[in-house]
């Protein structure tokens, strides 16, 4: 009585599950330019690695705060009203940029991008429950990763822009002694630098606004839970009381504070062997695109293999990269940076896909939330890891921990939390899916 598995994304919905899937993209391009801003500023406005990563906070923080209005915004209206204000408060931070280069001031940036990701947390509260409902509950974690897919492509083009028209057009970055400059000469060369990291979000802003006319004026459809909408109060409980869900937010929490804290300072990493930003960006770079090609390989091994085991031995892998970054010195512990995205790319939407599979629409919808709140994760612990990086000075070599620099030592974080993420999927495997 088994039939054939049900198709991952049906005709019918084919158009909706594109135009969504697109949106993907578009926060895979915010997160990809803001990364390298960290070094950006850190330069530009002459802060420590500790501050700097401000800019993390203010980005990863917005989402903390947006995603549960966002959900229950998208609860009580529709899908589409959603997205539309994701996509206007995600164009407004980023044309709040302009302002903030004429004032010169840093708290104007973080503002920008503290903004910007409230969009953002709109729009994927939005998308992944969405995504996931497009189709049979069979089929719903190799659909979210199939359009998570996508995300790479946007940060490809992120990473792109910011090595090609920021990282290079930097005049602060040609400077080996820039604080020692006159002020007179450091304050003509800010002003022309901040203008330089400016212009790629004036222009994304201006694009997000035409994605938010061609949405505004296509039809989109919009499944809505039979008989009203239930408790709030039964909804959280019974999300609560769901120990996969729980684990799932917290294995969240640990995999985008590692991801963020991976991509962010493989700059200070490469800094440490004497490689300049605009280089670490290519291994960036080269970073990503293992990103697309571990995400299209995990995709197609879900095929074959349930969600939570193939989860168990990527976060292995993983964590066994970060000990080479951590232990190797050199370009060889760099290569084992880069590594790490590979295992990384199939562990967002296999998580959020085990964590919600099971629960309805009314439960997808707010849990959607707690999952996009755990982004917070890479608010906290890039700051955490930072102040690693800073514990012997502002240089990221200063100090030797437990036999190697302060800046390898600081990957232990991504480790530990890669360490979690193997016994969730362990977990979920032995109870969930062993039984299945």
């Amino acid at each position: 009585m088994k039939d054939q598995r049900p198709p991952v994304v049906s005709k019918k919905v084919l158009i909706p599950f594109i135009l969504i899937t697109s949106l993907f993209a578009l926060w895979g391009f915010a997160n990809a330019v803001t990364d390298p801003m960290v070094q950006a500023f850190k330069k530009v406005l002459e802060l420590s690695n500790s501050q700097a990563a401000w800019v993390q906070m203010a980005f990863y923080g917005g989402y903390f705060c947006m995603a549960l209005p966002a959900a229950l915004f998208v609860r009580k209206y529709s899908y589409k009203v959603g997205v539309l204000i994701g996509l206007a408060l995600y164009a407004g931070g980023a044309l709040l940029f302009y302002p903030a280069a004429i004032t010169e001031q840093f708290w104007f940036f973080c503002l920008g991008l503290y903004v910007l990701t409230f969009g953002l947390a709109f729009l994927e509260t939005t998308a992944n429950p969405y995504i996931l409902a497009m189709g049979a509950p069979e089929t719903a974690t190799q659909r979210l990763n199939l359009a998570q897919a996508f995300n790479p492509v946007g940060l490809l083009l992120g990473l792109l822009v910011a090595q090609q028209f920021v990282l290079k057009k930097l005049q602060s970055d040609d400077i080996a002694d820039y604080s020692s400059l006159e002020e007179a000469q450091k304050a003509l060369i800010r002003t022309t630098d901040l203008m330089v990291i400016r212009d790629p979000y004036v222009i994304l802003g201006l694009v997000i606004l035409a994605v938010f006319v061609l949405i505004v004026i296509s039809k989109m459809p919009q499944a809505k839970d039979e008989g009203g909408i239930p408790s709030l109060g039964d909804t959280f409980n019974g999300l609560f009381k769901n120990k996969k869900y729980v684990l799932g937010v917290v294995a969240q929490i640990f995999y985008v504070g590692a991801q963020i804290m991976c991509w962010t300072y493989i700059y200070q990493y490469a800094e440490a062997i004497g490689i300049s930003s605009e280089d670490a960006a290519n291994y960036q770079f080269a970073a990503f695109i293992l990103f697309l090609v571990g995400r299209a390989i995990g995709t197609y091994m879900l095929r074959f293999m349930s969600p939570g085991k193939l989860l168990m031995y990527f976060a292995v892998f993983a964590t066994l990269c970060c000990v080479g970054t951590i232990y190797i010195e050199g370009i060889i512990g760099l290569y084992c940076l880069v590594g790490i995205t590979f295992f990384m790319s199939l562990m967002f939407p296999t998580i959020y896909g085990i964590a919600l599979n099971g629960l309805n629409e009314e439960e997808s919808k707010i849990g959607a939330a707690g999952l996009v709140m755990a982004i917070v994760g890479g608010a906290l612990m890039p700051k955490l890891q930072g102040m690693i990086i800073d514990a012997g000075g502002n240089a990221v070599n200063d100090i030797q921990i437990m036999g190697t620099t302060e800046v390898n030592f600081s990957f232990i974080l991504p480790a530990l939390c890669f360490v979690y993420i193997a016994w969730y999927g362990l977990r979920v495997f032995k109870k969930y899916e062993l039984q299945a």
